[in-house]
């Protein structure tokens, strides 16, 4: 597709794991107005009311590591995105709860994020036919691949400032030990 974006800076590990994310939402974000099979006049969700399974596809889970995976389930009129963070340590495990309830808070800004992440990931995601007839669908994925790389990049970043801090907090104190 020609409106696909490499990303070149990035380690090798991580392109080919954008990359698929990227392919794949892109063809799953094919959605249309489907009405309620039980109730006229209501179009809800799919993916999220879970009543009539014929109108579910299969839930697709790209891994890049256990600790980092992206879950994707599709129906006929939404999609659902659901994003685990990688935490390797207790401290990324505290600041990706921080940074994602940092996140949740505010899910109204970001329209297409849950206020509740989907049970064992951080982030989740619903896109309805409704989103996609009101924005471009590439610009809905590029959002999303974005937002991965920020989230990973503010995460190293701030482990990065705390490791500072401490080790700043800690000479400050081993200092009157010293005298």
């Amino acid at each position: 597709a020609s409106s696909a974006v490499r990303f070149p800076l990035m380690a090798n590990t991580l392109a080919p794991y954008l990359d698929c994310v990227r392919a794949t939402l892109s063809a799953a974000l094919c959605l249309e107005n489907f009405a309620s099979q039980d109730v006229e006049r209501h179009n809800k969700p799919e993916v999220e009311v879970g009543t009539n399974t014929e109108l579910l596809l299969n839930p697709i889970v790209i891994a890049r590591t256990e600790n980092e995976i992206v879950l994707i389930e599709a129906s006929v009129n939404s999609l659902r995105i659901s994003i685990k963070i990688k935490k390797l340590d207790d401290v990324d495990k505290i600041l990706v709860k921080k940074f994602s309830r940092f996140m949740t808070q505010r899910a109204e800004s970001f329209i297409i994020l849950r206020r509740k992440a989907i049970e064992g990931y951080d982030l989740s995601f619903l896109i309805t036919n409704f989103h996609t007839e009101a924005f471009f669908k590439h610009k809905l994925v590029d959002f999303i691949l974005q937002l991965m790389q920020d989230i990973d990049r503010e995460i190293s970043e701030l482990k990065l400032a705390l490791n500072a801090r401490a080790r700043i907090v800690a000479q400050e104190f081993l200092k009157e030990f010293a005298t």
